[in-house]
């Protein structure tokens, strides 16, 4: 837990992640993910109760704070720990059936990141989110801690291939992603600074038309392959001088005008 590079690599191997808090917890039971244990301080047993008893046989560990502390490398103001099973992720043509409006996470690092793109599209109606090879885990605690534990109510999963954010012109990969979000029938928009790109306001995002968003890793944008692969390159209007905002924030922004497009209130 203290190691973060060991961690991150370790959770997925052995098909687990962390939840904490109460909310997130039970976000997480909800939507169908069981817990493998608990580990909590004595003061927050009777409030936790009413999650750890649904699983009887799922041990619960308590200890003193600063034991927990030491554990984990931080402390646990929000009351407790717990290992979660990991869902198995559909595939991505199964999140694709009947989804009208998708969002891209093309190689974002930041976890923070991550879990507030997930929190903004489950506030604002996005079907499923797609995420490429090289994206920050949205099941690392500190996502889901930012999601609000919204991360298990969008439906998501993982693209097995996606054009490399370094690939020089000419030598791109595949964009097996983008061919099936094609094939599904989606008008692909990359949410670029580049020439020709067409302004978020002007962009016909009507509720006849299934639309992906592709969102790009913070500081290097959207990889050369995926620029070319899109059917149309967006840009949010800017104004005092500033030509971007951050890719959380300009997630938040991108939906809501593809909900409002849609007439929902």
């Amino acid at each position: 837990m203290t190691d973060v590079r060991l961690r991150s690599s370790m959770e997925v191997q052995r098909g687990l992640f962390m939840a904490e808090s109460f909310n997130v917890i039970q976000r997480a039971m909800d939507s169908g993910c069981a817990p493998r244990s608990f580990l909590m301080s004595q003061k927050w047993v009777e409030q936790f109760a009413p999650l750890f008893t649904r699983f009887p046989d799922v041990p619960v560990f308590v200890g003193e704070e600063s034991l927990l502390e030491s554990l984990t490398g931080f402390h646990l103001h929000r009351g407790a720990l717990a290992a979660m099973q990991r869902p198995e992720m559909p595939a991505a043509s199964e999140l694709l059936e009947g989804a009208r409006t998708v969002a891209v996470l093309e190689n974002i690092v930041d976890h923070t990141n991550v879990g507030a793109m997930f929190r903004s599209a489950a506030a604002l109606d996005v079907d499923a989110v797609l995420v490429t090879p090289q994206c920050a885990d949205p099941l690392y605690r500190r996502s889901i801690r930012v999601s609000m534990g919204t991360v298990f109510q969008v439906p998501w999963t993982r693209l097995g291939a996606w054009p490399h954010a370094h690939h020089p012109p000419g030598e791109e990969t595949a964009h097996d992603g983008v061919d099936l979000l094609h094939d599904a029938g989606f008008d692909v928009l990359a949410l670029a600074l580049s020439d020709g790109a067409v302004a978020l306001d002007q962009v016909d995002l009507s509720p006849g038309r299934k639309v992906a968003f592709v969102l790009g890793a913070e500081g290097h944008g959207l990889a050369h392959a995926t620029l070319q692969a899109v059917d149309q390159h967006v840009v949010i209007p800017m104004s005092g001088q500033v030509d971007s905002l951050n890719v959380a924030a300009a997630s938040a922004v991108v939906f809501w005008q593809r909900r409002a497009a849609s007439g929902i209130r």
